[in-house]
């Protein structure tokens, strides 16, 4: 049996997300493979690929929840389908205002996993980033 990705594979590049970075970059924001969905790290990034909520981690987790929200959304599915996520603070005081987020999201009867990492962002002007996995309820 052939196996080709391009028939199982899907990209998935909302239009609530700025393109051109994607591209610049050679990502996607998520790829649908079968019934599982790998989303690429969320940040504060408005569709016009401007930073939102500088220095102001509220500002910037609720941006990464509704930017996660429309991952999903173009995908066919829902925060509740999301299992597992890994979340990158630029500083372990701002796991405050992210878990308050996480919970205003989250409102499922099952949470998804949870892993926070302390590290420096790829950019200084964020101050949060959350990748994710999904598993879409067909």
């Amino acid at each position: 049996m052939e196996y080709s990705i391009t028939q199982t594979r899907r990209m998935i590049l909302p239009a609530a997300l700025p393109r051109e970075i994607a591209e610049n970059n050679a990502y996607s924001y998520g790829v649908l493979d079968g019934d599982v969905l790998h989303v690429s790290g969320m940040v504060a990034f408005a569709p016009d690929g401007s930073y939102v909520g500088l220095g102001d981690i509220q500002a910037q987790a609720t941006q990464v929840f509704e930017n996660l929200t429309a991952v999903l959304e173009e995908a066919g599915g829902t925060l509740e389908d999301i299992v597992s996520t890994t979340t990158y603070l630029a500083a372990a005081e701002y796991a405050a205002a992210v878990g308050a987020a996480r919970k205003r999201y989250f409102t499922g009867p099952v949470p998804p996993t949870s892993t926070v990492v302390v590290a420096p962002m790829a950019r200084e002007q964020f101050l949060v980033e959350i990748s994710a996995i999904a598993r879409l309820q067909g």
